[in-house]
């Protein structure tokens, strides 16, 4: 039996409880209007949330702070105030034994490769710019014709692979074109040979070298933000998963959630579009349903290890090219602050294992998982394998949403039916299924917020290639174009490689 929670007239219903439903929330708790939020997992945060094992906190992935929006940081600053941190970013390459500084300086990858292996990466490089391949339609060639062979091999095969499970023969050249356009080789001797203290220009986005970071990881702004919320009224409802959306002349009536219905007049919902369509209840025409069925994510693994020994690495993290380990990257939290790590003596890791749902690393035991990571982390030479004590692993579905042959077609036959329901907005990575850094997911929540409150934004351009052409307070054209340079691009796969 169903119990039916009482809500105003004027009340606001958000599905999902992560930046973009709790930004949402914030932003109608500054204009005096209380919301309630839903949200299936026992901690508010969803992809930025902060875990705590034995006191160690460890993240979901790593969340650099950094935003080209004011709007954005001023909610962050107003949230976190003295806990948010400035932090020097430090990454580094590993492979073939060996760590590359990133951004990459000259003498280190000279050290790194030995002089032989650097002259074949010129040889190489002079071999394709004077014998290019084409036609250029996938990541290898694209890349190979302006870096070289071997180092395309180096830089830019393993890691690719490993995140987004495609071979880069698969991967469109338009992906390639778009994300490394800042990062010519030209730009990267640039920077390679700029002389110290002496600032060489503008900075691509992928070489910022400060970020900030709350001082107790992501989850700390999550979790405050849902404080402060509630503190006003407002409802944050965990371990409450969405089970049905009712809906009736193009308007959301009602959504079920355990045994109660929730009824508001307007609907906000960042939970993944492929859920949202399969909730809707009476069910969408059968174009609509399998259009969502046709949305695939690719899932992640962490494997967080407690180890003895501080000063492991210097890095926030390292990016691991190395195709002898499964391992795609690898965190050091107390880099990142030093309040994640309880015990001064020891060192908190987290092994990222990008994967599918289903497939081999996603079913291994939580044993097995953990002895893998010990291997591979000392197969690197960070960590003897003795010094690892303790560790716990991390299982999260739907963490990137992929861009595949299809994936555009179905976005817009969903996003066309969506449209024609006047009452609901979708919102986050998630829920609009964009790969999108975690000040996007804000701004689609804020904004979204804004239009229960009698704005017009069209929240499906915001990080479109199009000129977004409606200003508001606190937003302007320029903060949108400059959002728009400042998110990550996500490799789209051939349609004739399926």
């Amino acid at each position: 039996m169903y119990v039916s929670v009482r809500m105003n007239d004027d009340s606001i219903l958000i599905m999902g409880a992560g930046p973009a439903g709790l930004s949402a929330g914030y932003e109608l708790f500054r204009q005096g209007r209380r919301s309630i939020l839903l949200d299936a997992d026992s901690q508010v945060g969803g992809l930025s949330k902060t875990l705590s094992y034995k006191g160690f906190l460890f993240d979901i992935g790593g969340h650099r702070f950094f935003t080209k929006v004011s709007l954005v940081e001023d909610m962050w600053w107003e949230v976190l105030g003295d806990d948010f941190l400035t932090c020097q970013r430090l990454s580094r390459i590993y492979y073939s034994q060996a760590f590359f500084n990133y951004p990459l300086k000259l003498p280190n990858v000279i050290a790194g490769l030995g002089l032989l292996e650097t002259a074949r990466c010129a040889l190489s490089y002079f071999h394709s710019r004077i014998r290019p391949i084409f036609p250029e339609l996938d990541f290898e060639t694209w890349v190979s014709n302006r870096f070289g062979r071997r180092l395309f091999e180096i830089f830019f095969r393993t890691y690719t692979e490993k995140v987004w499970g495609m071979k880069c023969t698969e991967i469109s050249a338009d992906w390639a074109a778009q994300r490394i356009q800042s990062l010519s080789l030209g730009a990267i001797l640039k920077n390679m040979l700029s002389l110290p203290g002496k600032k060489p220009g503008p900075v691509a986005k992928t070489l910022i070298e400060t970020f900030h970071y709350p001082r107790l990881g992501p989850g700390l702004m999550w979790e405050r933000t849902a404080q402060i919320i509630q503190s006003a009224g407002s409802q944050v409802l965990l371990e409450t998963p969405v089970d049905q959306i009712f809906h009736e002349n193009s308007r959301i009536t009602s959504v079920s959630a355990g045994t109660r219905v929730f009824k508001a007049s307007n609907y906000i919902s960042s939970i993944p579009l492929r859920t949202l369509v399969e909730r809707m209840s009476p069910a969408v025409p059968a174009h609509v349903l399998q259009a969502s069925q046709q949305l695939r994510y690719r899932d992640y693994l962490a494997v967080c290890l407690i180890c003895n020994g501080t000063k492991l690495f210097p890095d926030n993290w390292i990016y691991i090219h190395e195709p002898s380990v499964h391992v795609g990257r690898i965190q050091n939290y107390g880099n990142w602050s030093a309040a994640m790590v309880p015990d001064p003596s020891k060192s908190c890791l987290g092994l990222e294992y990008f994967c599918f749902e289903g497939d081999d690393l996603w079913n291994m035991p939580d044993s097995e998982l953990l002895g893998l990571a010990a291997k591979e982390v000392s197969q690197l030479g960070l960590v003897k394998e003795a010094d690892i004590e303790d560790g716990t692993v991390l299982r999260v579905s739907k963490a990137y949403p992929v861009y595949d042959a299809t994936y555009q077609q179905a976005v817009a036959v969903i996003r066309d039916y969506i449209g024609s329901i006047q009452n609901l907005q979708v919102v986050g990575r998630n829920g609009m299924h964009r790969y999108n850094n975690q000040d996007h997911s804000m701004l689609t929540g804020i904004l979204a917020a804004r239009n229960v409150l009698g704005a017009k934004y069209d929240l499906w351009k915001v990080n479109a290639d199009q000129e977004y052409h409606e200003a508001g307070e606190g937003l302007t054209d320029e903060d949108i174009r400059r959002f728009n340079l400042s998110q990550p691009l996500v490799p789209k796969k051939l349609s004739n490689k399926s």
